[in-house]
């Protein structure tokens, strides 16, 4: 069977690595999150993926370039390739080798080639790998061009996470290879994995090497700006200032502002800008949030620095389809072709990988729907039931109403209270069936009038509970309400508000306020309440649930879908440029909105869904419970075909790791799965063996029960402490589960000690790993 991971890792390969030049400084540790796991109610963050890279030998900070897979001994060096290459892909490394100590195989992403098995002593040397590095990224590593790779981080390698440090080495290899475009940057990350954090430790690199002389960091709302600036002064200290009140700020080396503190009006009116920052009056340029349509009357910033770096960030890049080409729209397609601008993304991090790292929330879909939502709604019916205007309460005649309205002009050109007291009753339903009322939450809705009856409704359904008085359970936060001072609270302290406080300021209504940049880690609940279109929309209001807050206990979140806008996940971020709409005089005219009552309007049940990795398509997208349920089970029994395999790679904690990652979705599916069919309290494998062998899911102490009167005629045979020991150690698979029994401090544990601990086991012929290993044996035996 030959040595396992770990022993093939330290008896094979490292000490043959280590004789052709590969030192202990050369490789490095890169350590994901870990899944998240809460058992008996507490929070337990397991141990992440362990990626090996090899790196070039700079003495500032060493380059990673190559990704290596380690296998056991006993198998076949070509068998981690794949998952090797994907984990390459994550890293930004280029090179990729997979062995079992003996033999290697090689991937490069250059050629695009996959060498053949060769003995472990022709493994590449680092100066060959920084040789190929080199031609294939057309730069050499001792040109000037190169030096803010080998710039150390600022506050050390603990700042950053992998895919961070991935994407900086990934935009600061194209702007040093001077290729065509090579001052125009794309990275696109998922909502909440730190944009931030690499625009400020890229620019630190660039001005430590010397290349920056003036950087303008842009962004279009406050709460942008005000991320932005902190994280910014924090690094660059006094060199650091944002604009505002018409002070340019000239001093400073790192401007933080919004388009609007610029000048840059609605009007487009550019005066303050052109005369404070004359053509490239800055070397580098950070567009944060670069996906926003309304650029066209901002772009100047961009045409008036053609020879800056610029870096543009995103969650969401987008392509432009249908487009006419008159010379008056260049400078929207510019801003607005992020692709065509700055060519592709140079590293990109999708949700889906973020949540299977660890970094980023799970996420369950609820799909909703109202019963009114499939029916167009006539002028004879509207007319027949009463159909008022909603601000002046009169009723209207046939030529204010439409001929027919549907779903999507509900809210916007026909308000239905029945409707909206249907879908704020069921909601407030739905969240006393997972954890009570009090879930922070942003509800999406059709404009400000919308927003202001929801939170209305739901306030009044909050009251006539006979709850605890709750400022501000519902709050209306959207851009109108702030400008007309109708809140009586800023933008600013609304959000400060809802992300600090555990007491108030629960639900947000908002049209799209809060779609875009604004962190609030808290939030729990993400609702659609109005129709939505755009793929590039939906996927901002949703990233507003993406992020985890350990503090606040919080590592999923749910979106609830009364539109069915969750269909849009998986789409291509794709939009058309806007032109001016020909209308007839009559069309021109401003309708009235109406409003209607008594309909009956009924909430279905449309399922619930498991946002995941689509393993054909390589989005992510909504699947079934019974979906997933189906394929993991499918790909269970590929890799263990009979419960007693089953329950053998079980025990073995590094078989156990690679089954769980070769099923689709992984360990967080898993969880996630295994949560949704209520076996919370199951360790893993009982959710394995239920839906891949159709054994009864046991609980954890059911089996903690069943072990003392499985194994009654071992335990009677040995001395009564060693006994005592032994089912000690059995309780702790009930309290931490399976990981708990593995762990080097298992036996510190203050009720294993108390039975007597090491010395008592010292009595029985079997090791200590031994026992382990036949306690978690009889736990999980039939």
């Amino acid at each position: 069977m030959g040595l396992n991971e770990a022993d093939t890792r330290a008896k094979l390969i490292d000490p043959a690595l280590h004789k052709i030049g590969w030192i202990e400084d050369l490789i490095r540790r890169e350590i994901t999150a870990g899944t998240i796991e809460i058992i008996n109610g507490k929070t337990k963050r397991k141990k992440g993926r362990t990626d090996y890279l090899l790196c070039l030998p700079v003495k500032e900070n060493p380059l990673s370039i190559g990704v290596l897979e380690a296998k056991n001994e006993g198998e076949h060096a070509t068998l981690g390739l794949g998952q090797a290459k994907e984990y390459a892909k994550s890293l930004n490394v280029p090179f990729v080798f997979s062995t079992n100590g003996h033999l290697f195989v090689a991937y490069d992403s250059f050629s695009g080639k996959v060498s053949e098995e060769l003995p472990i002593d022709s493994f590449p040397k680092p100066e060959l790998l920084k040789k190929l590095y080199e031609e294939s990224r057309g730069f050499s590593l001792s040109d000037d061009n190169a030096r803010p790779l080998f710039v150390p981080y600022r506050g050390g390698q603990s700042e950053r996470r992998y895919y961070q440090d991935a994407a900086i080495r990934a935009a600061l290899e194209k702007i040093a290879g001077k290729k065509e475009g090579w001052n125009r940057v794309l990275l696109s990350l998922a909502t909440g994995s730190g944009k931030t954090r690499i625009a400020v430790q890229l620019l630190h690199k660039l001005a430590e090497a010397g290349h920056l002389r003036r950087a303008l960091f842009v962004c279009d709302r406050n709460e942008l700006r005000k991320q932005g600036f902190g994280q910014m002064i924090s690094v660059f200290g006094d060199n650091a200032a944002f604009v505002e009140n018409k002070d340019p700020k000239k001093n400073a080396r790192i401007i933080v502002s919004t388009y609007q503190a610029l000048g840059i009006d609605e009007d487009g009116d550019t005066s303050f800008f052109l005369q404070n920052y004359p053509e490239n009056y800055f070397s580098h340029i950070i567009i944060d949030e670069c996906h926003r349509s309304a650029w066209d009357k901002w772009s100047v910033v961009l045409t008036n620095n053609p020879d800056a770096v610029q870096i543009g960030l995103t969650a969401t890049p987008r392509k432009i389809t249908g487009e006419k080409s008159p010379e008056k729209d260049k400078d929207e397609k510019i801003s607005r072709n992020n692709l065509k601008y700055f060519g592709e993304p140079v590293y990109e991090y999708p949700y889906a990988k973020g949540w299977e790292d660890g970094y980023l929330a799970a996420c369950e879909i609820v799909r909703r729907s109202a019963s009114i939502d499939e029916r167009l709604l006539t002028r004879e019916e509207l007319l027949k039931k009463g159909i008022y205007d909603s601000k002046t309460g009169m009723q209207m005649g046939t030529g204010d109403v439409k001929d027919v309205y549907n779903k999507e002009d509900f809210d916007k050109l026909l308000i239905l209270p029945d409707r909206r007291k249907a879908m704020c009753k069921d909601l407030l339903e739905q969240f006393e069936k997972t954890g009570g009322l009090r879930q922070k939450t942003i509800i999406f809705c059709a404009n400000d009038k919308h927003a202001e009856d929801v939170e209305i409704e739901l306030n009044n359904m909050y009251m006539e509970k006979g709850l605890p008085d709750c400022e501000k359970f519902a709050f209306k936060c959207t851009q109108k309400g702030i400008a007309s001072g109708s809140l009586g609270e800023s933008q600013e302290v609304l959000i400060a508000n809802m992300r600090g406080s555990r007491n108030s300021h629960f639900i947000a209504t908002t049209v799209d306020l809060l779609t875009t940049g604004v962190d609030i880690p808290c939030v729990q609940n993400i609702v659609f309440f109005t129709y939505v279109k755009s793929p590039i929309l939906f996927y901002q209001m949703v990233g507003r649930g993406m992020r985890i807050d350990e503090a606040f206990g919080k590592f999923m979140f749910r979106i609830y879908d009364y539109t069915n806008a969750t269909r849009l996940f998986g789409k291509e971020f794709i939009s058309t440029p806007r032109t001016e709409p020909s209308r007839s005089p009559i069309e021109g005219e401003k309708r009235k909105i109406a409003r209607v009552r008594g309909y009956y309007v009924e909430i279905r049940d449309e399922g619930t869904f498991i946002l995941m990795k689509d393993e054909i398509t390589g989005k992510e997208r909504p699947f079934t419970i019974e979906e997933y349920r189906e394929q993991l089970a499918a790909s269970l029994v590929e890799h263990a075909d009979n419960i007693e395999l089953l329950r053998e790679m079980w025990v073995n904690p590094e078989e156990r790791k690679h089954l769980i990652s070769a099923l689709p979705g992984g360990e967080k599916g898993a969880l996630l799965l295994r949560d949704l069919l209520k076996l919370k309290d199951c360790d893993l494998f009982d959710l394995f063996a239920e839906i891949g062998f159709g054994m009864t899911a046991k609980t954890r102490g059911e089996r903690v029960t069943a072990f003392d009167y499985k194994n009654r005629d071992w335990l009677l045979s040995l001395p009564g402490d060693s006994a005592n020991v032994i089912k000690a150690l059995a309780r702790q698979f009930e309290e931490n589960g399976i990981e708990e029994l593995e762990s080097p401090e298992v036996f510190d544990v203050a009720e294993i000690k108390r039975a007597g601990g090491i010395k008592a086991l010292a009595k029985i012929s079997l090791m200590s790993g031994d026992v382990v290993s036949k306690v978690k044996m009889g736990l999980l035996a039939g």
